[in-house]
């Protein structure tokens, strides 16, 4: 492609200089960073101030005033949705051949390609998960183990591997980890050690295997090496504050003393420290390139003055400490906001998570009615438990959602089907059946359920239909950004690469999501929930340099809103419940009338009640990780502790009034608490009142009826 075939926002009207054409729409840091080429260059970018634009130009720049050449050049990102998108991006700017891929895919690339020569015979099974060959690690040493172990100890071998940490050295480099998966280190290390084991028995590798075979072969071999190094001449590095020591070794490699490198980061956005991710390499890259040129990105174009001031003020309120704690620590990039002033962000406190949960849905109603669309709205929160009062609220007020981690969008059958009928009309496709995209896709799709205007109803019918919408509304935005000439099978093509990505276009409904699955998207209207001492920062953050990460992953919250943003917390976790909560130490001086702890005068800061103990499973004694497991108090792989007879009777009685008020079976009582009382079995209503999910009006409408359905199903 030449570069007068470019499409998308590059104007080309025959007269415009190629600097004009790729680089003037750009602000002047960005042009600085898309026009500087050669030699180390460092990105300091922050939330919302356009690196990816930034560094796709450059790359489109380089390709096509001949600096670079598309096979040379590798983009490496953290997640396939952002390499996807960034391929888009350079299809789009005329430099589709560009390589961007994410660090695990391309080492994967070059290890299936060299294997072969540098190790001999066929590589080995990819293992896609840990959880079965660890089990049977944990059961060749005779350790008992449950899924929340087995997970527990999934991470911290990651966090060992992409350390760089063999079996051998693990116990001497993990001091002061704690007991990952309820073991001491010494047994972790031997974990560790079977599970190697079990996967040299089973000749399969892992994700981490990939990258440190790859590391080991390219210093093993020097020609591989030289083959790699001849091969790609220029590296991008985005995201660069979350890199790994493996990672960072593995890029090393790839240079081989070379220079040609641009990396892109923020070290006020590393969330993912547990993963071994750190903010060293991208802080110390001008001690390591002296001579490379550093460029900062701080003009947001994403959200408004209000948004911007008061993510600034967070960070603002930060201590000392943490890791490369120098003067790029001490002073984050100070963002200065390009959009108009909008409304001021709201604070909000509630008597407890299910007063929290419907104030924060009548607040979404409020939004959708005035035209903000269901897809530009979401609730995040910091772990995923805390999404079940929302799930319900929402649903009670037949609001459509998602939640960000359940079903891939590519798996649903509704999906599935569509792309199936795409492509087989794109093999009986003529001439005579052109048109416009949009409409083709429309009519293909009107069999499984699709219309222009969406179902009243909700549930499965309205999920379908939004699917559906999704793709029709990508159809749309492909003609648009590629021009008129994007036809049925480019978009067929499209959507095998996206499904192979992983890359989902956008679906109506209000998105769900952990604030550490948040990162890099963005909504008009924001909602951080939540936000008590004990979840943000989380309990178990007992470090200086711990609790500095949560306050990074909240600044990564506010970041995520363009033009509406609400903070909110509850007093008290359950209606009638102790208001013993505290709103989130990172709200002091942000929110109205309160004070920030660094500014308290004369006199020490009142010292704070210690956040409470993680619960834990009554049965096995292993941490409960969702509201559903803490309202019974068992994680949910142990047997529940209930009459089978109790249960049912309790299910029929909840039915039989859902019917009666026409309600789901939920707004009575969730599976979890009608779980609670069948193991509890309450014999009075004082007793009945101290479970978890029963408040003084489920009490006042249920309580006699409750203690009836137990007394009678005792006596069967």
């Amino acid at each position: 492609m030449t570069i007068d075939n470019l499409t998308g926002a590059l104007p080309n009207d025959g007269t415009a200089s190629l600097e004009d054409r790729i680089l003037g729409g750009l602000d002047a840091e960005q042009r600085e960073v898309a026009s500087t080429l050669n030699g180390p260059l460092c990105v300091l970018a922050g939330a919302g101030t356009g690196k990816t634009r930034a560094i796709t130009h450059r790359i489109a720049y380089g390709v096509h005033s001949g600096v670079y050449t598309p096979q040379r050049l590798l983009a490496v990102t953290f997640t396939a949705r952002a390499a996807a998108e960034m391929r888009s991006r350079l299809r789009d700017l005329g430099a589709g051949n560009v390589q961007a891929r994410t660090f695990h895919a391309a080492a994967l690339r070059q290890l299936q390609f060299f294997w072969p020569q540098a190790v001999g015979g066929t590589l080995p099974n990819l293992l896609e998960h840990k959880a079965q060959m660890l089990a049977e690690a944990a059961r060749r040493l005779r350790l008992s183990t449950d899924r929340a172990s087995i997970r527990d100890l999934a991470s911290e071998i990651e966090w060992a591997k992409v350390s760089m940490l063999t079996p051998a050295n693990y116990l001497e480099n993990a001091q002061g980890r704690g007991t990952p998966g309820g073991f001491d280190l010494t047994a972790v290390a031997r974990v560790f050690q079977a599970y190697e084991d079990v996967k040299t028995d089973r000749n399969v590798i892992d994700f981490e295997d990939v990258l440190l075979i790859t590391v080991g072969i390219l210093q093993e071999d020097e020609k591989v090496a030289a083959t790699v190094r001849e091969q790609y001449r220029h590296f991008v590095v985005d995201e660069y504050q979350d890199v790994s020591p493996l990672q960072q070794r593995l890029l090393e490699l790839w240079l081989g003393g070379r220079d040609e490198l641009c990396v892109v980061g923020d070290a006020s956005q590393t969330i993912y420290s547990f993963t071994g991710a750190s903010p060293r390499h991208l802080l110390e890259f001008k001690a390591r390139y002296p001579q490379a040129n550093v460029v900062k990105l701080i003009r947001d174009y994403r959200s408004t003055p209000q948004v911007v001031k008061l993510a600034n003020d967070l960070l603002a309120g930060r201590r000392s400490g943490g890791p490369a704690a120098d003067a790029a620590w001490a002073k984050p990039l100070q963002l200065v906001a390009q959009r108009p002033a909008g409304p001021t962000p709201s604070f909000i406190e509630c008597t407890d998570d299910e007063a929290e949960a419907a104030t924060v849905t009548r607040k979404i109603q409020a939004l959708l009615d005035a035209g903000t669309p269901a897809s530009e709205v979401a609730i995040l929160f910091r772990t995923n438990g805390q999404s079940e009062a929302y799930e319900q609220a929402l649903a009670a007020a037949g609001i459509g959602y998602q939640l960000r981690g359940g079903e891939r969008f590519f798996a649903r059958k509704e999906v599935r089907d569509a792309i199936l009928q795409l492509r087989a009309a794109t093999r009986a496709a003529t001439e005579e059946d052109a048109g416009p995209l949009g409409q083709l896709v429309r009519d293909i799709v009107a069999s499984l359920g699709y219309t222009d205007s969406a179902p009243h109803s909700g549930g499965a019918l309205r999920e379908r239909w939004e699917s559906l919408a999704a793709l029709v509304a990508l159809a749309d935005e492909l003609v648009q950004a590629r021009g008129p000439q994007f036809g049925l099978p480019d978009f067929v093509n499209e959507l095998q690469e996206r499904s192979l990505a992983q890359h989902a276009p956008t679906v109506q409904g209000v998105t769900l999501a952990s604030l550490h699955a948040a990162k890099g998207l963005e909504w008009d209207a924001v909602f951080l929930v939540g936000l008590s001492e004990g979840l943000m920062p989380i309990s178990f953050a007992d470090s200086p340099e711990s609790v500095d990460e949560e306050r990074r992953l909240l600044y990564v919250g506010i970041t995520r809103a363009r033009e509406h943003l609400s903070l909110s917390w509850s007093t008290a976790r359950t209606p009638g419940g102790r208001a013993n909560r505290k709103p989130s130490r990172f709200l002091d001086g942000l929110r109205p009338d309160s004070v920030a702890s660094s500014q308290v005068r004369g006199k020490a800061a009142a010292p704070r009640r210690k956040a409470a103990a993680p619960a834990v499973c009554r049965v096995c004694g292993s941490m409960l990780s969702t509201g559903a497991e803490r309202k019974v108090g068992r994680c949910n792989s142990c047997p529940p502790g209930y009459e089978e007879q109790t249960f049912e009777a309790l299910r029929a009685w909840r039915r039989s009034v859902a019917v009666s008020a026409d309600v789901p079976a939920f707004v009575v009582f969730t599976d979890a608490t009608l779980t609670a009382i069948a193991e509890a079995k309450p014999a009075s209503l004082e007793e009945l009142a101290g479970l978890a999910g029963v408040g003084p009006s489920k009490l006042e409408k249920y309580g006699e009826d409750v203690l009836r359905v137990l007394t009678e199903s005792t006596a069967l």
